[in-house]
């Protein structure tokens, strides 16, 4: 090692990633896959469930994708933009509050420093200290008190849009066999749950959670659904 990369090292420097877990993606994307694997496999199987042709079963499960993935992804901008637009409102209550009574509001702040250990003295300082960027304190208040970023809302153009392609992708998995000529159910049901406990283990990947357990829930919850739903569409059918 060189004199000179000793100099420009830092003793005990120390750097680490962190995965993005704000951006609004994760979330939506392994719902609908997930939502459109159990939710077309299901309907697949209760219309099958009720010995209709295999024709039938196609058009169902084809309207089952196109009307579950433009649901999920209107579902999905309504809620995030619904909840963007109450942390907006909420951030506007704040700011017009620091405007009106400023010196309160930094009391406020070093209030909350101070709960979390920061010593009175020291919190005052740093409240103060914050407060004196009109741009930025109105940030540290929402980041203290309302527990968002104000500069990094989820975007509803990214949950609609993952959500639709997630929920598309998992409904055509079901139809697959249909689409290549299968006629019975069997082999959707086989291709459906294979996708069903690898959509479980690669979550795992995300979550840290050992990839056979959430596999195996994946499954689990996904097969039973499947079950009933082909009980009910054998019991009418019948």
């Amino acid at each position: 090692m060189t004199a000179e990369t000793t100099a420009t090292r830092t003793p005990g420097e120390h750097h680490h990633d962190h995965r993005d877990v704000t951006g609004g993606w994760l979330r939506p994307a392994v719902f609908g896959v997930t939502d459109g694997l159990v939710s077309n496999t299901s309907l697949i199987a209760g219309v099958a469930g009720a010995h209709v042709s295999a024709h039938n079963v196609l058009l169902t499960g084809l309207a089952g994708l196109a009307a579950g993935a433009f649901s999920m992804a209107t579902g999905e901008y309504v809620s995030v933009a619904s909840q963007a637009e109450l942390t907006r409102a909420e951030i506007d209550v704040e700011k017009a509050e620091i405007a009106r009574v400023p010196e309160a509001e930094q009391q406020e702040l070093a209030a909350i420093y101070v709960a979390r250990g920061v010593e009175p003295a020291l919190a005052a300082q740093v409240a103060k200290q914050l407060s004196a960027d009109p741009e930025q304190v109105w940030r540290v208040h929402a980041r203290e008190e309302l527990g968002v970023d104000p500069d990094d809302l989820p975007s509803p153009w990214t949950a609609a849009g993952s959500s639709f392609l997630a929920f598309g992708l998992g409904a055509f998995l079901p139809l697959l066999p249909y689409l290549l000529g299968a006629t019975t159910l069997p082999v959707s049901i086989a291709l459906a749950g294979a996708a069903l406990f690898g959509a479980g283990a690669a979550v795992s990947r995300f979550t840290n959670r050992n990839w056979y357990y959430a596999g195996a829930r994946q499954l689990a919850l996904g097969g039973l659904a499947a079950t009933v739903t082909y009980l009910i569409g054998s019991a009418v059918g019948a």
